[in-house]
């Protein structure tokens, strides 16, 4: 899928409350959970979908024209959902808010990870991030 592209402060203003696309699907199979939990030593794998949102994000949406973007946190992050084996994830994301900032604007963006397969958990979100960040001239 093609990332959308928004250019300066006018381009984030005019996408503010828009819905700005979806990711492509990646299968999460039982291997790619094991490599999470090797990593982090951590093994649920309830917290490989946020770390999923940096590989999505940069699928769904491309600001141009800063000097500098960083990421700045998160707000709220919410796992509604169990993250299953055998499903496939996507991502997709909305600009909810944008302040002025010194040097530059922050923005909020809604990011939501959710599972196409998994058994009776289909279309539902795994995981809902609230993720900000600082765009800097």
């Amino acid at each position: 899928m093609a990332a959308t592209v928004l250019h300066g402060e006018d381009g984030l203003r005019s996408a503010v409350d828009a819905h700005l696309g979806y990711s492509d699907w990646l299968e999460v199979d039982a291997a790619r959970i094991a490599l999470f939990a090797q990593a982090t030593g951590d093994i649920d794998a309830t917290y490989l979908s946020i770390s999923l949102s940096n590989m999505f994000l940069p699928q769904i949406v491309e600001v141009r024209g800063f000097s500098m973007g960083i990421n700045y946190g998160t707000e709220t992050v919410r796992f509604p959902t169990p993250l299953v084996a055998g499903t496939a994830l996507r991502g997709g994301a909305s600009l909810e808010e944008l302040t002025e900032v010194r040097g530059g604007v922050q923005t909020r963006m809604l990011i939501t990870i959710e599972s196409r397969d998994a058994e009776g958990l289909a279309g539902k979100p795994v995981c809902i991030i609230e993720s900000i960040s600082r765009w800097l001239h």
